[in-house]
Order: structure tokens, then C-alpha cells, then sequence
């Protein structure tokens, strides 16, 4: 989640309100659970890391001082850093999306680039579990788990084919989700 939001940052400054409704419609309905306070929360943490500076902005009326969040150089190292990083085995999806669409909202990357370095990295994955169930003895349970492996690897990989189609379109952003 720190990662996603500071990826939004890298976009524009904003405050914790607009970060929340831009996660929501960025993950569509895995969003509708999120609580508004988890991002407030986050971005209290990215401040004492450095990673955000906060400043008071002028708003409303009813609501005359609002915190708007930028990124600091640590915070915009981390955005460029995060956005190199493979992370296969163990995805999460969700944080994978949003890497995504934080990407192109902020022009820091292009989506499909991203998601042909996962794709090198879970062939990497898959080509070394197939030689280790090659290795084993029939009916090992050992190979049994190497199946399990590999046929998750395959499973991930039609889900960065169907990525890369979605994001090889038009119009695919943070804002639009």
C-alpha cells in the first residue's frame, strides 16, 4: 500500500482524501472495502520515514486547512526503485495493479514494460521448476509440490497476458482503474 501511494504522489501532491478515492476506483470493487483512515495511517508513516513532506493547504471553508502530501527525493527514489522490482514468486495482485496504473497516471513508466520484466522473472521461476520436477523421482511428494509450483507460474503468466492486452490499449490510468 506505501508504495502505491507514494507511486500517486509521483503524479501530483494531494491530500489523504483524494489518495482514497483514487485507490478505490483504481482496484474497482477490491477497493470498496478499503478504510479511509489505512491511508491516513500510511501516509503518517511515509512522513516519519521521509519519504512525504506535508504542508497546509487553503480549502473550504468548513474545512479551511487541508494536508497535502508530496514526495520528497527518498520518496520519488523508492517510486523508481518499487517499479524495478519483480515480485514473483509471491504476487500480490492487487499491489501488482496498482504498480500499474500508478505507472501510467504518473507517465513514470509503461505498463506493458512492466509487466514483460514480471513475465521474464516468472519464466525464469517456471523454467527452474520444471527442471527440479524433471529431477525428481515419480510419485515423490516433492514432485507433487514442483506441480503445484508450476501450474501456479502458468496461472500467473495468462494473467500478465491478459495485462499486457488490457494495458497494450487505450486509456488505462489510475484515474480511470
Amino acid at each position: 500500500m506505501q508504495d502505491a501511494v507514494l507511486a500517486m504522489l509521483a503524479k501530483e501532491p494531494s491530500h489523504g482524501y483524494h489518495l482514497h478515492a483514487r485507490l478505490r476506483r483504481a482496484l474497482g470493487p477490491l477497493g470498496e472495502s478499503m478504510n479511509r483512515g489505512q491511508i491516513y495511517v500510511t501516509l503518517a508513516r511515509l512522513e516519519r520515514a521521509g519519504l512525504v513532506a506535508c504542508e497546509r493547504a487553503d480549502g473550504l471553508p468548513e474545512r479551511p486547512e487541508r494536508k497535502v502530501y508530496a514526495l520528497t527525493p527518498a520518496g520519488q527514489q523508492r517510486v523508481t526503485t518499487w517499479l524495478a522490482e519483480v515480485g514473483w514468486p509471491k504476487p500480490d495482485l492487487a499491489e501488482f495493479h496498482l504498480k500499474l496504473a500508478a505507472a501510467a497516471a504518473a507517465r513514470l513508466a509503461d505498463p506493458v514494460e512492466l509487466v514483460a520484466a514480471q513475465r521474464r522473472e516468472l519464466l525464469r521461476h517456471l523454467r527452474e521448476a520444471q527442471r527440479a520436477a524433471l529431477a525428481e523421482p515419480a510419485g515423490s511428494g516433492a514432485g507433487l509440490l514442483l506441480e503445484g509450483v508450476t501450474l501456479r507460474l502458468q496461472a500467473d503468466l495468462r494473467w500478465l497476458d491478459a495485462c499486457e492486452r488490457a494495458w497494450s490499449g487505450a486509456g488505462h490510468g489510475i484515474e480511470g482503474g
